[in-house]
């Protein structure tokens, strides 16, 4: 396919880099292991470790050297694979653990920064495999850099699978304590979603979903600073107007990551997939998606019309998106996790976000409550239950949505947690003190809402 960027176009994007923070977040190639299966988790761990060293050898030089030719910062190179659980179905906990450690190796040795995959689907039930993964998430996270899990547990046409959100409450609260001395930083790899999309770039869920092809490229965007300078710029318009230059910002924005994808594609020879267009904030100032919601006119996130300000936000940026290019997939709309948005973690700090209006905004914005910190000694019934209510509005709603939940070790409510880097920090959050656990302890599954039956 042709694809041809103008002059004005050129000149526009490198001032959006040199000012706005614009930036490609990720490239991340996804690749297929399941023809990688051994006799056991070494001989599976190699197969794996050698198809990806073999597949992503030139990933790292090839976003490095777009970045040079065309001037756009590309902060992250990643890799992500089939859902392990697929791959290791009848092998023991310690076996899956060995293929865990490959799939660190290969992340080293190619020099990506995160892989995702190590992964299971449990929407509807558990496989062996999927038990032995799931089992092995907190000793993998606590012993590897790289390597980044998600567990889908619940869709729209399946209903949520309430044992597994039993179990992944009890697993988030072990990987915790196992990366105590890093904050729990072990619970920042680790995603739990409903509605798990198969072509995500962006860590810690991303996965090879079994519907896609041998391998492919896709490109995760940024972009909070681009849209908030467009946003300050027209103070006055109403809102109609100014979801118009939302929208026609975003689609500048979705051409730049069409170009670099395209070209990553053909240089790599792999078959170019989406362009996610999720605007991805950083711990920057300036780079924030909670100071675009200030910057439309509320004095702090959080406050009432919040949700109505990111909803009219996530529309006009998929809108934008889909002007742009024809294959806009993963997630793409706008993010809010605290620890990674400067203006989230000044609005938590100030106490005008809580947990429960984060929740109330992940109905219309893109995953769900994301980098949250909330008090170490958080019931795991708790975390569960926090898991279950994004899991219900996303199998409601049709649409994805995640928990990304670091119960901090010895930490309460009002302390920090600090990870550095694009992670950045977050205040401790509060946690509604009366228990869910009768709940939680009925397990068995949520059926499917009655829209599920459309066909």
């Amino acid at each position: 396919m042709h694809f041809s960027i103008s002059k004005e176009e050129i000149l526009e994007t490198v001032r959006m880099v040199q000012t706005e923070n614009l930036d490609i977040r990720t490239i991340t190639m996804g690749i297929n292991i399941q023809d990688c299966r051994g006799s056991d988790g070494s001989s599976t761990g190699r197969k794996i470790y050698d198809k990806i060293v073999q597949c992503a050898r030139d990933l790292v030089k090839t976003g490095n050297d777009i970045e040079k030719e065309y001037g756009i910062p590309i902060i992250n190179k990643r890799i992500s694979v089939t859902p392990v659980s697929m791959v290791v179905d009848g092998l023991s906990q310690d076996e899956v653990a060995v293929v865990g450690k490959y799939l660190e190796k290969a992340a080293v040795e190619v020099g990506i920064n995160y892989l995702g995959g190590f992964s299971a689907l449990v929407h509807k039930g558990f496989t062996r495999g999927d038990l032995a993964v799931i089992n092995v998430i907190p000793e993998i996270l606590a012993s590897t850099e790289r390597v980044c899990s998600s567990v889908n547990l619940g869709t729209t046409a399946a209903g949520i699978n309430m044992e597994a959100v039993y179990l992944m409450g009890k697993i988030i609260k072990k990987t915790a304590e196992l990366t105590a001395d890093r904050d729990g930083l072990g619970c920042a790899k680790l995603v739990v979603f409903c509605n798990a999309v198969e072509d995500n770039p962006f860590m810690a869920g991303a996965f090879h979903g079994p519907g896609e092809p041998e391998s492919t490229i896709n490109i995760g965007l940024s972009g909070p600073g681009v849209i908030l300078n467009a946003v300050k710029k027209y103070p006055d318009v109403d809102l109609g107007e100014l979801a118009n230059i939302i929208k026609n910002t975003t689609f500048k924005i979705t051409r730049t990551g069409e170009l670099v994808g395209r070209v990553a594609s053909r240089r790599l020879g792999v078959p170019f997939g989406i362009v996610d267009l999720s605007l991805a904030p950083t711990p920057a100032v300036g780079d924030s998606v909670a100071d675009i919601l200030e910057a439309m006119g509320l004095e702090k996130a959080g406050t009432h019309g919040s949700t109505a300000a990111l909803a009219m936000l996530n529309d006009a940026v998929k809108k934008g998106g889909a002007m742009a290019s024809s294959y806009v997939g993963g997630l793409s709309g706008a993010f809010i996790p605290v620890s990674e948005d400067a203006g989230m973690i000044d609005a938590v700090a100030d106490g005008a976000m809580s947990i429960d209006k984060l929740e109330a905004m992940t109905c219309v914005c893109s995953v769900g409550l994301d980098m949250i910190a909330v008090p170490g000694d958080t019931p795991d019934e708790t975390i569960s239950a926090i898991i279950a209510d994004e899991a219900a509005i996303g199998m409601i709603n049709k649409k994805t949505t995640a928990v990304r939940i670091i119960p901090a070790p010895g930490k309460k409510e009002g302390d920090w947690v600090q990870f550095g880097g694009l992670l950045g920090r977050a205040p401790v959050m509060k946690v509604n003190s009366y228990s869910a656990a009768n709940f939680i302890r009925r397990k068995g599954r949520i059926p499917a809402p009655v829209h599920s039956l459309n066909n």
